[in-house]
């Protein structure tokens, strides 16, 4: 009997050291909500981790840390579109759909599909979007590209004419 739960302890203990957590607290997002007038932004504070065998990412930032050309810009994009003070983060939870087609011990560049739940401004959103996951000797970097209605996230007399009504919105993260 000793021997076996000693047989269960080592399969559940190999099984847990089989994962891998990638981590970043530099990764990169970026939108881009330009009409008449380029409404863009960057943020290069993203933390983020993924987990290898499951495929289970989040992505967190501040809204506070996206960057803007026009410092005005910025001013208004905190204080009257995202209230960053009353909603300060932005997130993403979910879980890569075919992780099982990504070769984490061979370099390539992998498609993906990713499904999960973004919250900006208090608003929580089912979304799927599509990336890449790249291997490059043992380094794996995730990117994307998808759009979101802002009126899904972003009510009130402040969208106008000039904002694009939906954002597109670009992730980047290498992961350590």
């Amino acid at each position: 009997m000793k021997l076996f739960f000693a047989s269960i302890f080592m399969l559940v203990s190999i099984s847990i050291f089989a994962q891998k957590t990638y981590s970043t607290k530099t990764g990169q997002i970026s939108f881009d909500a330009s009409a008449t007038v380029d409404i863009k932004a960057v943020n290069n504070q993203v933390d983020s981790k993924f987990i290898d065998n499951t495929g289970q990412m989040i992505f967190s930032l501040l809204i506070k840390s996206f960057k803007f050309a026009n410092g005005l810009m910025e001013d208004h994009f905190n204080e009257n579109y995202m209230e960053s003070t009353k909603f300060p983060k932005a997130d993403f939870k979910g879980y890569i759909s075919n992780i099982a087609s990504v070769n984490f011990t061979k370099n390539g560049t992998y498609p993906v599909n990713a499904d999960g739940t973004l919250t900006i401004h208090g608003v929580a959103k089912k979304i799927t979007a599509p990336g890449t996951i790249t291997v490059s000797n043992g380094k794996v970097t995730i990117k994307t590209l998808f759009k979101i209605k802002l009126k899904d996230f972003i009510t009130g007399s402040y969208i106008g004419s000039q904002i694009a009504e939906e954002a597109a919105i670009t992730v980047n993260c290498e992961y350590q």
